[in-house]
């Protein structure tokens, strides 16, 4: 078992799981180790395409994964943070665990409390930005204990590695303040234009958002239809977010809404081409009298 916090360009970083946007953290790693290693057992086929497409290696199942590597990253739904971790922290892992999921920082505590009794070290990660194919677009926000050295793993490739000076759930903190605009806005903008479809308004909303607040109509047009096929994922990262609201303070009901607006739009799931805007509104409107 591994058993050393001190990560080096020279030892193995273990990827949980390689979906859209891991697959991506997993080849930014690949300029900087030796070795980025993912278990393919209980996985799909689509998974597995794009882990080789990545240049990852298979080890098989988690238990191997734990063996092998010092590094551990996770990059999940936000709905499969906590368990997956419980499952790392069962296997008795004492290297570095990091959380790179879209959860709030009382959530994240709780899967750093998961690993006190290993004596692992647990990074806090937030990701912000696409799929890190190209430099520039994407950031991996790092808190906690040996955020520097997780940093390390990501000096050349197209992820940038950001330190936060800050404990756990520093990371995820921004990570959620930053979607509560950006995938909040989307929700909202969609229930707007689902509103005005519903009432026969779109064409003199249109016409005044063209007049008064240009940057709209784009925004419609782009990252509605291409949350829509994401939004299976989004759906627990506003609550996420709610909770983080919640825990705040602060009213957290806005983002409970765009998570009810984002569970309505699941069904858009592993669609081959982004939904059309009336598609969207359709969906959002299917409960109405």
């Amino acid at each position: 078992m591994a058993n050393s916090n001190d990560i080096s360009k020279h030892e193995r970083i273990g990827l949980l799981h390689p979906g859209a946007m891991g697959a991506t953290v997993g080849a930014a790693a690949r300029h900087d180790v030796d070795q980025v290693l993912w278990a393919s057992e209980g996985r799909s086929s689509a998974t597995r395409e794009r882990a080789a497409a990545a240049g990852l290696e298979d080890v098989g199942s988690l238990e191997n994964l734990i063996e092998r590597c010092d590094l551990l990253l996770s990059v999940c739904p936000p709905s499969a943070a906590v368990e997956l971790a419980r499952r790392v922290a069962s296997n008795d892992f004492r290297g570095t665990y990091v959380d790179a999921n879209a959860i709030s920082p009382r959530t994240m505590r709780t899967i750093a409390a998961l690993f006190a009794a290993n004596t692992a070290t647990v990074v806090d990660g937030g990701l912000i930005g696409p799929p890190a194919v190209r430099a520039g677009t994407t950031a991996l926000h790092l808190s906690g204990e040996g955020a520097r050295r997780v940093a390390a793993c990501f000096e050349t490739g197209p992820l940038e590695a950001c330190c936060i000076d800050g404990p756990i759930g520093a990371a995820s903190a921004v990570k959620m303040a930053f979607a509560a605009y950006t995938k909040g806005s989307t929700a909202l903008l969609a229930s707007i234009y689902a509103l005005a479809r519903a009432e026969g308004v779109t064409e003199p909303l249109l016409a005044e958002w063209e007049r008064r607040l240009p940057d709209l109509t784009g925004r419609l047009n782009g990252s509605v239809p291409a949350s829509a096929i994401k939004a299976w994922r989004f759906a627990g990262e506003m609550h996420e977010i709610a909770d983080t609201f919640e825990a705040a303070g602060l009213p957290d009901g806005f983002h409970r809404a765009a998570a009810e607006v984002y569970e309505r739009l699941a069904g858009f799931k592993d669609a081959q081409e982004p939904p059309t805007l009336d598609a969207v509104a359709d969906r959002l409107c299917r409960d109405a009298d």
